[in-house]
Parts: structure tokens; sequence; C-alpha cells
């Protein structure tokens, strides 16, 4: 596996931290607005469900790619380099979708959006690979356990704010619209981009020495088997609740835009708790000790 370069756990390295936990807070706002934005403003153009779920597969593509290759990237070109590629990718991506219009014919929406989300796919896993990567730099050569608490309370955070961002982006396409919501997202998105360019520091978790592609890959079997799985598993989750789940509160239930995004923020919000609450959780059954992955 990579070896990112240590940095010691001084006060710096926290502040280092807190910068870009900070940054992946910000962009996962964005990230869960986007998705609302996207999906109610399209399913109120007309579009049929499998239209709307082809719209976010090369998301999900680009973001596995990026997941597997972003650890080699940031192994050569720094944390840094990750994290402000995410952002900027992102303001990006917001931007380009703001000329969308409902005069384009369906082909042309459907090629032109899943191309922008595309980018946020990108976007995002360089971002999240930034976030997640940085606690080693912070804990170097610290226990499994302390680091298993950090890091379920990182993802926790970041679906409790995915959540939030769900009720951000179907208020501001009932109060906005669709094109305006996105120009402030990638407004707020991009000053979040510029105080990272300003106060993150250069070469953070650049490794030592030249890094082969293999050590994308874990010597342990195991960690191969459940990345793999993981596919899958977010495949199935995203079919389900980025898409299947809206629709259904919209289309059945004939919720407005506003009421499906702040349902589906309390169920995320509910759902990050529980997984930052999993070291606790656990606890009991596993004595004090991390998951032995067995």
């Amino acid at each position: 596996m990579i070896k990112f370069a240590p940095v010691r756990a001084t006060a710096p390295s926290v502040r280092t931290y807190a910068l870009v936990t900070g940054a992946y807070w910000g962009f996962t706002v964005t990230d869960g607005a986007l998705h609302m934005l996207v999906l109610l403003h399209f399913y109120k153009l007309g579009y049929t469900p499998l239209q709307l779920g082809l719209l976010f597969v090369l998301y999900e593509v680009c973001g596995i790619v990026t997941n597997l290759v972003g650890g080699w990237i940031a192994a050569r070109l720094g944390l840094r380099a990750t994290l402000l590629a995410g952002l900027a990718l992102q303001v990006g991506a917001l931007t380009m979708l703001s000329p969308v219009d409902a005069s384009w014919t369906a082909d042309v929406s459907v090629a032109y959006v899943t191309a922008a989300l595309s980018l946020s796919g990108v976007a995002k896993d360089l971002t999240k690979l930034s976030s997640k990567s940085a606690i080693k730099l912070l804990l170097p050569g610290a226990a499994q356990g302390r680091l298993f608490r950090w890091a379920a309370l990182l993802t926790g955070s970041k679906n409790a704010l995915k959540g939030f961002g769900f009720f951000v982006g179907g208020l501001l396409l009932a109060v906005f619209g669709f094109a305006p919501a996105l120009l402030t997202l990638a407004g707020l998105l991009a000053l979040v981009l510029l105080g990272s360019a300003l106060s993150v520091p250069a070469g953070m978790g650049r490794a030592q020495g030249k890094v082969k592609f293999t050590a994308l890959f874990s010597p342990d079997r195991n960690v191969n088997l459940l990345s793999a799985a993981r596919v899958f598993l977010f495949g199935s989750r995203d079919v389900w609740f980025t898409v299947g789940l809206p629709l259904f509160l919209a289309a059945v239930l004939g919720w407005n835009f506003t009421q499906v995004g702040g349902f589906l923020a309390l169920w995320v919000i509910g759902y990050g708790i529980v997984q930052s609450s999993a070291p606790q959780l656990l606890a009991t059954s596993l004595r004090g000790l991390p998951p032995a992955g067995r």
C-alpha cells in the first residue's frame, strides 16, 4: 500500500487537518445539494426514472476510478494538490450545469448533465481521499483503535453534512430556481477553494521516493475484497437513496422539494450519527478492541 510522508502531530498538524476537514465538509454540503437539485429539477421537467438514474451512472463510475488511482496521484503530488483539484472540479461542475435549459432535447440534456456529474464524481473522491488520508498524517503510528474512532467520526460527520446538503438543495431549488441555486453553491465553494489554497501547506502527504502503480493494491487479500464489495454496496445504496426514494416521495406522495430534501436530510443525518457512534456501539462486543476483519 502507498505510504505517505509522516507529519508530526504538533499544533500545526492539527490546524492543517482541521482546514482540510473543513474544506471537505464544505464540499460535502454542495455535493448533497447538487444531487437534490439535479434529481428534482429534471423530474419536474418530465424525465423518466430510468433517465434520471442514468444521469448518476457516470458520476459513480468516475468516483470508483478516482478512488482507485487517487492514492497514487496524492502520493506523487501531495494531498494539497488532490484537495484543491477536487474543490476546483466541483466548482466547475456546478457552473457547467447552470446553463442547462428546458428547451434542450432530452438526449442532449442527459449527455451534458452526465458529463458534468462525472466531473463531480471525480471531485468527490479526490476531496474525500485528501481528508481521510490526512488522519494518518496527523496520527502517524497511531493504534488501529484510535484511527478507527477518528475515521468513524469523519465518515459520520460527512454523511450528516451531506444530509444537510439534501435539504439545502431542495430549499434553494424551491426558493431561487435551478441555475441561481447552482451558481450560489459554486460561489460559496469557490471561497472554500480560495481559503484552502492560501492556508493548506504545500507538499502535505507527498510520498518519499517514487511510487509504483501496483502500490494501489493492499498486500492483504481481505482488504482488496472489502474494497471490491464496497462498489456494489455504494451502487445499490445510491440507486435506492439518490434516485428511487426521492422520486417516490415526490411522485407518489406528492411532497414538495423542501419536504423531500428535509426528509432525506433527517434520514442521512441520523445515518451519520450512527456511523460516528460505531466505535462506541462495538465497544462491548469487541471488548474495547478495533474490528479485526474476521
